[in-house]
């Protein structure tokens, strides 16, 4: 068994989790209008406890498969990725990295910031997990839906729609190689230009004589060139860098719109977050039928 088996069958395991429900905490149904209200608005936050459970339960689930003897799916915590085969098989262990999504908010909010230098041997699945609560706004969470890609293709997505020299940078982390491993750095930062337009026609010349490709590159020449550009001119670390919801990566965007499209306790998901967030004028309606009020 290679490492691709390994990772197809544990992508299958994971897509047969939806319509899953998570049986650790359940939400009671709320005794009025008001109080539903006030629920939907915060129901998002329970985003990082279920995806923690979802990663308990994505280890569990893959250690019921007979992996042949060669090794075993443990969870990291701290860690990348989430789920990780340890196998004296392989040199580069396979792994799956878990975002969570609770679709009735306002974006995907989980980000993806490492380097996809680590991803060069393609070890490194990337799953998304959209979960609601089963009656909308009550009850257990339910897994509506999964998709799963390459860690190495969402990085390539991601660099290739932020970094736009000079006006945008992606750097590298520095090689920290001979550090511990707890101590090494593996993820990138966006930095966005802030001089004025005399400053950025400056950065452009500066750009041309160190002949800086607009293509990204992770190779060590590249990223001394761009650190040239952000040693001479004001940039500030942009915090909303790497936000897996605008990368614009093909298979994450038809994920996305496959969740919002698709038909949940008679409306489809998008409706419902229209319902949920106000800005529907049968909002009041809406919530009162769930609630049999």
């Amino acid at each position: 068994m290679d490492k691709k088996e390994v990772l197809d069958i544990a992508s299958k395991q994971i897509y047969e989790m939806r319509n899953r429900t998570i049986d650790i905490l359940q939400l009671n149904k709320p005794p009025s209008l008001m109080q539903a209200k006030e629920l939907v608005k915060i129901t998002s936050k329970l985003s990082p406890m279920f995806g923690n459970m979802i990663e308990c339960m994505v280890v569990e689930r893959l250690n019921e498969i007979d992996w042949e003897g060669i090794g075993e799916w443990v969870r990291q915590d701290p860690g990348f990725p989430d789920t990780l085969f340890v196998s004296d098989a392989f040199e580069t262990l396979p792994g799956v990295e878990i975002k969570t999504w609770y679709p009735f908010s306002t974006e995907i909010t989980a980000r993806f910031k490492e380097s996809q230098s680590m991803f060069r041997k393609d070890n490194t699945l990337i799953a998304l997990v959209s979960w609601i609560p089963e009656h909308i706004i009550y009850g257990r969470a339910i897994i509506t839906n999964v998709w799963i890609g390459t860690a190495s293709s969402i990085a390539r997505s991601r660099d290739g729609h932020y970094h736009n020299p000079p006006d945008y940078l992606v750097m590298e982390p520095e090689d920290t190689s001979g550090r511990t491993s707890n101590l090494i750095q593996t993820n990138t930062n966006g930095y966005k230009f802030q001089g004025n337009d005399g400053e950025l026609i400056k950065a452009r010349e500066l750009m041309n004589n160190l002949i800086i490709e607009e293509e990204y590159s992770v190779e060590r020449a590249y990223q001394e060139k761009i650190s040239v550009l952000r040693g001479e001119f004001k940039y500030r670390m942009d915090t909303n860098y790497a936000k897996i919801d605008r990368i614009q990566h093909e298979g994450i965007e038809s994920f996305k719109e496959s969740v919002l499209s698709q038909m949940y306790m008679g409306r489809t998901i998008s409706e419902w977050k229209k319902i949920l967030s106000g800005e529907s004028e049968t909002h009041d309606i809406a919530l009162a039928e769930i609630l049999n009020l």
